[in-house]
């Protein structure tokens, strides 16, 4: 029974998504029976996910998240995807059908004006903002927002392009092709840094001499590509580093053409009933160097929540900077909370290393667990009712009875806690009438 179940999970990461829905039905038809083991759901949760619809340094499929999480006794995830939003449907559905808490967003970078000066939270990049947008409820979206998403993805592999034709002509003899070595790499063709990075690394080990020829590419040192050669992590870092990002010669200057506007991402999440989200890193860039002002800023433009990787804040060898970081994280979670923005955390999972969900009882986090697992609930709350009946954070009705962020916030936390995940659940609140007032709502999941 261990090997068909391995067997089984190994098939939720199969490019046909035929498979991987039949690979989980029959792992949710075995632990029905009790022949897999699926333990309680803590109260423990990793809100930001990628899948291998962007980049996830496993290669799992968004049911194979969902599926891996509740394995691990996770109460809650939420999977997060760079310009698509192609995991949406088969991640939700995974979620209902094996009883897990879930949300789905999308994340992209913008170039925004009023920042064209200052360095905000993509490194050496003045101008451009990694945004998110959190809580959709399906893949498909309407008709006149269509246009956004697809302009979204068209741009980013338009940025691909460009970064592949400049690093080829740095790295010759090796090259690669975008649409023969890269593309393949993914399951629908949205490519990312990584999966270019990937597909150097394979032609480059075709070399007679692929630590030399790094070493020279790259100009460092002979023993340092040596050592990171048997560390793959490493050797993917440095040479992502070194080509990709500043400075390296596959590195294409920011335009205000090449990037979604705010405005853009913000019409797409309203039309479908989804949330804008700040993206914040960790307090030391210029752009971010007052919680107060860059939260002012977002706030004007209709943001919700927060976006925060809490691992990448505290947990960090030297000891001046780690109290530094752990000062402003503490200090972007008080901003938030003051003004009833929700907290969105997780640890992304597109890079080796990064843990399957954060230490929330490490001393730096432990004063913050409750406000960033409420979070968690929040997003889930929102996504249930907006999936279920339309009624979500942004909905007519929300804004009829619920007219104040905190109390908005507050409402969609409970329905988290106290919604059970699963069919069941959304069963319940499909049979809801739409004019029924928020505290009656709770009443009967109570």
């Amino acid at each position: 029974m261990h090997e068909r179940i391995a067997h089984l999970e190994a098939q939720l990461n199969d490019p046909s998504p035929a498979a991987r829905a039949a690979a989980l039905a029959e792992l949710a038809r075995l632990a029905q029976a009790g022949a897999v083991d699926l333990p309680p759901a803590a109260d423990v949760a990793n809100m930001h996910c990628h899948t291998f619809f962007s980049f996830n340094a496993w290669g799992h499929s968004p049911t194979a998240l969902a599926w891996l999480a509740r394995r691990r006794g996770l109460g809650l995830l939420g999977i997060v995807d760079f310009d698509v939003l192609d995991g949406v449907d088969e991640f939700l559905d995974a979620c209902e059908a094996i009883g897990l808490r879930g949300a789905a967003g999308i994340e992209t970078r913008l170039y925004v004006p009023e920042y064209a000066a200052r360095e905000v939270n993509s490194p050496g990049e003045p101008g451009i903002v990694y945004h998110m947008a959190i809580g959709f409820t399906a893949g498909q979206v309407p008709a006149e927002v269509a246009p956004i998403l697809a302009a979204m993805r068209k741009r980013a592999a338009a940025r691909n392009r460009e970064m592949v034709r400049r690093i080829n002509g740095h790295l010759a003899p090796v090259a690669v092709d975008y649409e023969r070595d890269v593309v393949p790499l993914t399951p629908a063709g949205n490519a990312t840094e990584r999966h270019i990075v990937a597909a150097y690394l394979r032609a480059a080990a075709a070399q007679p001499d692929p630590a030399g020829f790094w070493a020279d590419r790259l100009a460092v040192p002979h023993a340092e590509v040596e050592a990171a050669l048997s560390d793959g992590p490493r050797l993917q870092n440095l040479v992502r580093s070194r080509l990709m990002k500043r400075g390296g010669v596959g590195y294409v200057p920011p335009s205000p053409e090449a990037f979604p506007t705010v405005g853009e991402l913000h019409r797409l999440a309203a039309a479908c009933g989804a949330l804008p989200c700040l993206a914040w890193l960790d307090g030391t860039s210029e752009g971010e160097a007052s919680a107060e002002e860059l939260v002012s800023f977002w706030l004007e433009r209709g943001v919700v929540a927060v976006n925060i990787i809490p691992d990448r804040n505290w947990n960090i060898a030297d000891p001046d900077l780690r109290r530094l970081k752990v000062a402003r994280l503490h200090e972007m979670v008080r901003v938030a909370q003051a003004h009833g923005l929700a907290l969105n955390v997780g640890t992304e999972m597109n890079a080796p290393g990064q843990k399957w969900v954060d230490d929330f009882d490490a001393s730096e986090l432990a004063p913050l667990r409750g406000a960033l697992l409420d979070g968690a609930h929040f997003i889930y709350g929102h996504t249930a009712l907006q999936r279920a009946c339309g009624l979500g954070y942004g909905s007519a009705w929300a804004a009829a009875h619920l007219p104040g962020r905190a109390e908005r916030m507050a409402f969609y936390t409970q329905v988290g806690r106290l919604l059970p995940p699963g069919r069941a659940g959304l069963a319940r609140l499909r049979r809801v009438d739409a004019g029924i007032e928020p505290g009656d709502l709770l009443a009967r999941l109570r």
